[in-house]
């Protein structure tokens, strides 16, 4: 019997090893030291991912970069967390673009603050969705206490309310559905919700600046209007939305019998950094009945400085607002916020589902944020990278980054202006720099030298450049985003664009 007992519990042991062993890959209280080991390994490839970038890219090109990965045979899994880790150091780690290093000027790419990374560790570990309470308990109310946060900072009072999203296009979205859905239910009677689109939906028209975010474009076709409902509005000589040519294009509208419903204003376009005139906007909006939108996606920064703050002045006055913490902020991707005003605004939005939220449940005893979100059902915990971020650091600290990164802007701005190698098409509120080299007044052909010292330093991975076009014309873009970056980082770029140029002018 003694002996039958024995053989019984050392063929239970091997079962649950065997289980053990089979589930050792999935996070759980018997995987501790697994996880410890997968951790620790990711942790010395970001260590030597710091340690060893001397600069932003590794200038790989696309042709090498494909070979590499369609080399790789997933039915064929690797031994060990180490080969594992050594395969994507080697696709990905080792040519990732290292956006904390000043040479890396390019988009609106950030470097990230360290109470967020840590928060990262937490997120994906732990898993929390935030549609529902029972899914995300003090997760709930953290992010709404970082909305209430926000829309403080955007001079909202205790109606406002809001959602973290993934992104500043997303953001966009909502604020283009809620006044597409606004304007059908308060001055038609319509319900698109239920209804769809009513008949004359082909009329309605949205009014952007000619330097306002693609996304307007997208959205307006996403929501059944086309892109030919965005009307763009003319510029000033910053590149911001002119008031005089708004009323005037609203006016135009009218006559030709469509239907203005939004307007969507810009603080902090992409290409300048420059933020639309808020004030005058609002009260144009306000005068026609339109729906006003902020897209500050960018210019958000400018909520952290009271030096520079007055810049958002109007921004109180809008219907609803887009904020990019994962651009201004410096929280890694993905970490966005759509807000709004009214509350109740988000009404419009609302679908129950039995199995989740319940039309007869009590929200405000049992909240779900799934009630205020478009597109996303399952939805990551980012908002405790900015509450780490703020009770860590808080915002005066942040608010001192911004303004390092707005100083280095003028300042930048100021050498492209007294050095006759260069022409700088405006100056910016936030840093972003658009301008090109030019090897004396009479220089033929700037496109082409411009577009070979953008390629050139690309793929030699000294320098990242962005670029844009104005007016047909190809110009180089800084995107000055970096407190790190300084006066002589800067300096150090310009030398390397004008021996760029100084070698294209050589070659041809």
């Amino acid at each position: 019997m003694n002996s039958t007992l024995k053989t019984n519990e050392m063929s239970n042991k091997t079962v649950l090893n065997s289980q053990e062993d089979f589930y050792k890959d999935i996070f759980h209280q018997h995987t501790n030291d697994e996880y410890a080991q997968a951790i620790q390994l990711a942790q010395d490839r970001v260590t030597n991912f710091l340690k060893e970038n001397k600069k932003p890219f590794s200038g790989i090109r696309p042709e090498d970069m494909r070979k590499k990965v369609e080399n790789v045979d997933f039915d064929t899994p690797l031994p060990d967390y180490e080969s594992l880790l050594d395969e994507v150091d080697e696709l990905y780690v080792k040519h990732a673009t290292a956006f904390h290093l000043p040479e890396y000027i390019a988009h609106l790419n950030c470097p990230v603050v360290i109470p967020a990374l840590a928060a990262e560790v937490l997120i994906s570990a732990i898993n929390s969705s935030q549609d529902t309470y029972d899914q995300s308990a003090g997760g709930t109310f953290m992010e709404r206490k970082l909305i209430d946060w926000t829309s403080e900072q955007l001079g909202y009072d205790s109606d406002a309310d809001g959602i973290f999203t993934a992104g500043g296009s997303q953001s966009n979205l909502m604020g283009l559905l809620l006044a597409r859905d606004y304007y059908s239910l308060e001055y038609q009677k319509w319900n698109i919700k239920l209804d769809g689109l009513p008949p004359d939906a082909s009329k309605f028209r949205i009014f952007v600046s000619d330097k306002a975010h693609f996304s307007n474009h997208k959205n307006a076709w996403i929501l059944g209007l086309g892109e030919q409902a965005i009307v763009h509005v003319g510029i000033d000589d910053r590149y911001r939305m002119d008031p005089v040519q708004l009323e005037k294009a609203i006016a135009r509208e009218i006559e030709k019998g469509n239907i203005p419903i939004a307007i969507t204003a810009t603080a902090g376009t992409t290409d300048f950094g420059n933020v639309d005139p808020l004030d005058s906007i609002s009260q144009i909006a306000r005068r026609n009945n339109l729906w006003l939108h902020v897209d500050a996606a960018y210019g958000c920064a400018l909520l952290l400085s009271d030096k520079h703050r007055h810049l958002l002045s109007g921004i109180e006055h809008a219907d609803s607002v887009t904020i990019d913490y994962h651009k201004s902020f410096f929280q890694p991707i993905s970490s966005s916020a759509f807000i709004v005003k009214n509350k109740l605004h988000l009404n419009i939005i609302k679908h129950h589902a039995d199995y989740l939220n319940p039309k007869e449940q009590n929200y405000d005893a049992l909240p779900a944020q799934i009630n205020k979100s478009i597109i996303q059902s399952t939805r990551r915990f980012d908002a405790l990278k900015l509450w780490c971020t703020l009770r860590y650091m808080g915002k005066e600290k942040l608010g001192q980054y911004t303004d390092t990164i707005i100083e280095t802007g003028k300042k930048t701005a100021e050498l492209l202006d007294n050095d006759e190698n260069f022409e700088l098409l405006c100056h910016s509120d936030m840093g972003a720099l658009v301008f090109r080299y030019i090897n004396g007044p009479a220089q033929s052909h700037p496109c082409n030298v411009n577009q070979y010292i953008k390629e050139k330093l690309f793929f030699s991975g000294e320098v990242l450049l962005a670029s844009t076009k104005v007016n047909g014309e190809f110009y180089l873009k800084f995107t000055i985003f970096n407190p790190l970056t300084t006066l002589n980082d800067i300096k150090h770029i310009l030398n390397l664009i004008k021996q760029n140029g100084n070698d294209y002018q050589r070659l041809n």
